[in-house]
């Protein structure tokens, strides 16, 4: 996992670079908020960002309200490292959009464990942002056939977006779940079944 590492304290920011590299992950560093938001505003950013409360120009509280006004932005899991840890800072940074908090300094372990437990979480919001855009194509598909469609007046074919002809069950049962079984209508059974029947009827059987 990509993750974005927002210390400006260069001691601090070595050693978390350090235990998470071990975990195996990949830690894009920034020595500041400032930095840290450019680096989170370019296309293929990591996701997960653990971030200092304590640093010059945007702190991590303003950074992680900055994060969340975001609109149209895959989700960030944001992990405030600090040490600031009364009841009134842990409300204060989970107001802001902080995902979870930890102490400084923070052990190997524990840091390791909230990490995956931050990446389970991604993996959440990624499996349901492409259910949501799978049913999106879906009904894109299914508000087609409210559209025009071309259909011809002897054989029945419509016409696809591919300009080929094919029949009605084909194109419905490509865009939809619908599933169809042959039989006859009252009226073409009359006009065309019935007929065929009594002509069987009247072929005399050869010896």
């Amino acid at each position: 996992m990509r993750i974005l590492l927002a210390e400006d304290d260069e001691v601090s920011r070595a050693v978390v670079t350090a235990q998470l590299s071990r975990f195996g992950h990949e830690v894009v560093a920034a020595k500041d908020g400032n930095e840290a938001l450019r680096l989170i505003e370019q296309p293929n950013s990591p996701l997960m960002v653990i971030l200092d409360w304590m640093m010059p120009g945007l702190d991590g509280i303003q950074l992680c309200r900055s994060i969340r006004a975001r609109t149209g932005h895959p989700y960030v899991y944001l992990l405030l490292l600090t040490a600031r840890n009364t009841r009134e800072d842990i409300v204060m940074a989970l107001d802001a959009g902080a995902d979870d908090f930890l102490s400084k300094p923070a052990a190997a372990e524990e840091l390791r464990a909230r990490v995956q437990a931050g990446g389970r979480v991604l993996e959440l919001q990624a499996a349901l942002a492409a259910r949501v855009a799978e049913l999106e194509r879906v009904l894109s598909e299914v508000k087609q056939l409210h559209g025009l469609l071309p259909i011809c007046s002897y054989c029945k074919r419509v016409r696809n977006d591919q300009n080929y002809w094919q029949q009605v069950e084909a194109y419905i049962s490509e865009r939809t779940d619908a599933l169809f079984s042959h039989g006859f209508c009252p009226e073409c059974y009359e006009e065309h079944v019935r007929p065929q029947l009594r002509e069987l009827r009247q072929i005399p059987k050869k010896d």
